[in-house]
């Protein structure tokens, strides 16, 4: 990628968020993995293994639902490391129930946390990308975005607006050589697949044509691909990763 870049990665040490962070980090791109309360703790091996191969991995806290947070943290950011190049908003959280069963907040907390939290840290980094004239956004969204999902209106909804928001900002930002896109994975090895019944997983898996989950890894490669230099004519796009279980 050139020279030395920074990334931010929210939700990144979450399961895809460490891949995304390896990827990068395997590129030499220098890599903040934002995130949430007690996350540090549960991957602390990763972290001392990243570390120990003297590997250029930073961490920062964020509540993402929080506009004040997050800029704190992109001010932690600016102090220890430098301006942001890279914002992967990957942050995400489910919260399923059918409509007649979801509450207030229920609703607020996934809509907060995929969608706010998307405003709430690219308008505080999205101001020195331009002053460089240089940035490469990615949001991480759903096939759920783009199919809809039984008991999941909040979330499919959370993940369509994500691409609105990439979509409106494009058009803003690429006159600065910033790039803004989305990625819609389909079902991937990951915690929140994890908590899906095996029952229901067999069936989810018997309508993907591929026959299979997808890997993290590939998900992150797709990531890597938006975010590096030479991609600078890709802005505004959706690329769906879903092994063809849906088409659009």
């Amino acid at each position: 990628m050139g020279q030395k870049r920074v990334a931010l990665i929210t939700g990144g040490l979450g399961g895809l968020g460490r891949k995304i962070c390896e990827n990068f980090l395997s590129q030499g791109v220098i890599v903040v993995a934002a995130y949430y309360r007690g996350d540090q703790q549960h991957v602390k091996s990763w972290i001392d293994e990243i570390k120990e191969r003297k590997l250029p991995l930073h961490t920062a806290n964020v509540d993402v639902r929080s506009f004040e947070s997050c800029k704190k943290m992109v001010d932690h950011v600016h102090r220890e490391v430098g301006k942001v190049d890279i914002l992967i908003n990957n942050a995400g959280i489910t919260a399923d129930a059918q409509m007649k069963n979801m509450t207030p907040e229920m609703w607020g907390d996934v809509i907060d946390t995929n969608l706010s939290s998307v405003f709430n840290v690219t308008r505080n980094v999205i101001g020195d990308m331009i002053e460089n004239k240089y940035g490469r956004i990615v949001n991480v969204s759903s096939i759920n975005a783009l199919k809809g999902q039984f008991g999941q209106t909040n979330y499919s909804a959370a993940k369509a607006g994500m691409h609105g928001f990439t979509k409106s900002l494009a058009q803003e930002v690429i006159k600065y050589g910033i790039t803004v896109n989305t990625i819609s994975p389909g079902y991937f090895e990951s915690d929140m697949t994890k908590k899906i019944p095996e029952d229901i997983m067999q069936k989810i898996i018997a309508n993907i044509p591929a026959g299979r989950l997808g890997k993290p890894e590939e998900i992150a490669r797709v990531i890597a691909f938006l975010a590096d230099e030479a991609s600078s004519y890709i802005t505004g796009a959706n690329i769906s990763i879903n092994g063809g279980q849906y088409m659009y």
